[in-house]
């Protein structure tokens, strides 16, 4: 009988038997799901300036973000614990609003620039104020944010890690951020169906993007 640290959901295993992939499931299972970060997974967590993470709500509704900062702003504590900072950002705080709902939470890291690879890690998590967290790590880095000290931390207990194939992963050269001259709408009003927001940005009209009809971003 295969053995594997894994936990497949009763989805999962009914595709596979529809699609005849138990077996490759169970060899991806056995060799690369592991309920721990291994050494090289710590490693790769902490050169990473990004990851992407989900999280639902307590009726399921779903919600991906971002988070970027220095190369390990996200903190290994041990090979079973992961930590990241909160700001106040827009005050919206929907990932951490989700949590205190709802644990779950999958974080998925990406290399793009060196190895193309990427890293999942799923695990429950639960929000821990700064001054509790230096507490008991008193290593945890202060400079996440220059200029910025967490409102709270977010702390990841790990179920299970797994790798993101290389197949597929664009490469992206990193470069700074310099003024290009190009006019885009603020941030706030990036999105929205605002005519003022996008006045003198070229290539934006009523019409839609250099005048073709039907495509505008303000018409729905």
């Amino acid at each position: 009988m295969t053995h594997h640290d894994a936990t497949p959901s009763d989805g999962e295993r009914r595709l596979q038997a529809h699609l005849g992939s138990r077996e490759r499931a169970d060899a991806f299972y056995d060799r690369q799901v592991h309920p721990y970060l291994t050494a090289a997974m710590r490693d790769f967590v902490h050169r990473q300036s990004m990851v992407f993470l989900s999280t639902a709500d307590a009726r399921g509704q779903c919600d991906a973000t971002f988070r970027a900062g220095p190369p390990g702003f996200v903190v290994t504590l041990d090979d079973r614990t992961l930590a990241y900072p909160e700001y106040r950002g827009n005050g919206v705080l929907a990932s951490a609003g989700n949590i205190t709902e709802n644990p779950h939470i999958g974080l998925l890291f990406m290399d793009f620039t060196h190895d193309h690879i990427g890293l999942h890690v799923n695990g429950s998590a639960g929000l821990v104020s700064d001054y509790d967290l230096r507490g008991a790590h008193p290593r945890l880095p202060t400079d996440t944010a220059p200029g910025r000290r967490p409102l709270l931390w977010t702390l990841v207990n790990v179920h299970e890690a797994y790798v993101h194939c290389s197949k597929h992963i664009p490469h992206l050269e990193p470069a700074p951020r310099t003024a290009s001259g190009h006019k885009r709408p603020k941030d706030a009003d990036y999105f929205t169906e605002n005519p003022a927001a996008t006045a003198g940005v070229p290539g934006l009209t009523r019409e839609g993007p250099l005048g073709h009809p039907h495509a505008g971003i303000l018409d729905r």
